[in-house]
């Protein structure tokens, strides 16, 4: 799990591959940000938020691979990016599922009815234009196979990286923002006053 450390030199190096001109590839795997005390006292929250600012301003081709778990604000503090791909059997939320089964179900023995109320695989992401791409895995998972889902993974990548380095700066920037900023759903409407 990260620290607000991680996010710091994160963003520092992201910092840097912008001032040389040179493409970021963020690979992401973590569970969420560390919830220790500590992290907290040490920034956690404002630093993931000071991450997407920053993230949304880097003038440099951002590609997000999420390669294992993408867990919640830990996994968007270093998640956004002009394409965003995740590995077909990764997966992508903003909590987990017995993290979600212990909030609604008060037990994490319901993990599997959780993960299924999240909607946090490739297809559901691609299909709420949250992802951009599913890179698929050898037959039973990646890790049954590192050289040819690398080399899967290095073509999706090249692929990504020659399409964005064909857009000007100042459009990658707003398509980027913009991206992000569609993410969601809302709904505008009447609200009922509370009853006492």
């Amino acid at each position: 799990m990260a620290h607000p450390e991680g996010y710091r030199k994160a963003l520092s190096k992201m910092q840097m591959a912008a001032k040389y001109g040179l493409p970021i590839i963020c690979f992401i795997d973590t569970a969420g940000a560390y919830p220790g005390i500590g992290a907290e006292e040490r920034g956690q929250a404002y630093q993931i938020a000071y991450n997407l600012r920053e993230m949304s301003r880097v003038d440099t081709p951002i590609v997000c691979v999420v390669i294992g778990e993408g867990g919640s604000g830990g996994a968007l503090g270093i998640g956004i990016g002009d394409h965003v791909a995740i590995l077909q059997f990764a997966y992508y939320s903003v909590i987990s599922p017995e993290g979600c089964a212990g909030i609604l179900w008060k037990h994490a023995k319901h993990a599997d009815k959780a993960a299924h109320a999240l909607r946090f695989t490739g297809k559901d992401l691609l299909e709420f234009g949250i992802i951009d791409e599913i890179v698929p895995e050898p037959l039973g998972g990646a890790h049954r196979d590192h050289r040819k889902m690398a080399a899967t993974l290095k073509s999706s990548l090249l692929q990504a990286l020659k399409n964005l380095s064909a857009v000007p700066k100042d459009q990658l920037l707003n398509r980027r923002y913009d991206k992000f900023r569609k993410i969601g759903l809302f709904e505008e409407g009447q609200v009922e006053p509370a009853t006492t």
